[in-house]
């Protein structure tokens, strides 16, 4: 297993964010209004009205002269020749950065058929380029569903890493008595957190900085990434923690195990020397002997007692996304920007019957014995 442990960063590195249809847009608000810091954010769609409510964005209109600023229509071929349209103007916003996220909702039509675009326009321009996505609700419908596996398939050709979050699963979690509001902002969260996360990683300052030329090897290991964190306080913060996030929801069906590249970042007030050897315990029993494992170490005086575990796992699999919308979680998870508030309790808890022991390494088969 290759450990590094990175001591200066570079400086400066240019991250923009791009928010593409509806949904990308909603979250970048959201971004913007939870101030996630040293980002520049752009809004990029085909409905005018929508880009109209970006403040502190800057903002694009994609394929006027084909929508006339009313949108896609749920079809992610309109969307798609409306960014085609336009590639020059996103060429010009999208310059001069390091690492670009691109974040959207799959299933309707600019977000799925714009945001492979994006991204390649990215690729061509060197920057760093990973896709934060949702997949929908299972009351969406099938044909959103559908579009969204055909978008996902198009993106992961043209990204370096891709995270997906599954909309149904926060569903699961969240309860059908969930107002609809309340649903598709906890969505708009776990993008905030996932995009924040690795963002906070390169930019923000601590004991351990994180180089962001390892971040990019990391990083460019291309296919599907893992995108996980954990919060707690108390004795055992640092392993409850480390074990929320390798068991985020946003797991899904993926195995750790085939992970070829790790980023972890431990966020304290005061870290100490075994809070960091509690979380590498952890995270070396459930990643590939071989995979590059980078650390972070930030010291953040506003998080109190509490530890933050940011993971992020790329090259998790080089196949296309497949799409899974009835899988029922086994364990009680803890994904990003849900559960805020933790505990030094270990996160999940599931019955001997429900896990494969052959699979589950020591540190998570303690938990059921």
């Amino acid at each position: 297993m290759n450990f590094e442990v990175i001591g200066q960063a570079v400086e400066n590195a240019k991250i923009k964010v791009v928010g593409v249809g509806g949904a990308g847009g909603n979250a970048v608000i959201h971004m913007i209004n939870h101030n996630i810091e040293g980002v520049d954010f752009i809004c990029a769609n085909t409905d005018t009205q929508a880009l109209s409510m970006a403040d502190g964005a800057i903002t694009l209109k994609l394929g006027n002269g084909l929508t006339k600023g009313l949108g896609a229509g749920a079809n992610p071929d309109v969307g798609r020749k409306a960014a085609e349209s336009d590639r020059a103007a996103i060429e010009e916003l999208l310059v001069g950065a390091d690492m670009i996220f691109i974040t959207a909702g799959m299933g309707g039509g600019t977000g799925t058929g714009a945001a492979p675009v994006v991204a390649s326009i990215a690729k061509d321009l060197g920057a760093l380029t990973v896709a934060v996505v949702t997949k929908p609700f299972k009351f969406e419908g099938k044909k959103r569903m559908t579009a969204a596996e055909k978008g996902l398939a198009a993106l992961v050709e043209e990204v370096d890493s891709l995270v997906t979050i599954p909309n149904q699963k926060l569903y699961e979690i969240l309860g059908e008595d969930t107002a609809m509001q309340d649903a598709f902002a906890k969505a708009d969260d776990v993008l905030k957190g996932a995009v924040q996360g690795i963002s906070d990683i390169i930019l923000k300052k601590g004991h351990i900085n994180v180089d962001f030329a390892d971040v990019k090897t990391v990083m460019s290991e291309k296919g599907i990434a893992m995108m996980g964190t954990g919060r707690a306080s108390g004795k055992n913060r640092a392993e409850a923690a480390a074990t929320q996030a390798v068991r985020s929801e946003l797991l899904e069906d993926i195995n750790l195990k085939n992970a070829r590249g790790v980023l972890v970042n431990i966020t304290a007030a005061k870290p100490t020397l075994g809070d960091q050897a509690e979380v590498a315990d952890i995270v070396e029993e459930i990643v590939h002997e071989d995979a590059n494992i980078i650390y972070g170490l930030v010291y953040d005086d506003s998080v109190k007692d509490d530890l933050l575990v940011t993971i992020v796992a790329t090259g998790v699999d080089q196949r296309a996304p497949k799409l899974v919308i009835d899988n029922q979680p086994s364990m009680q998870l803890n994904p990003v920007g849900l559960n805020k508030e933790q505990t030094s309790q270990k996160g999940g808890t599931s019955s001997a019957a429900e896990i494969d022991f052959l699979d589950v390494p020591t540190f998570m088969r303690k938990q059921v014995d």
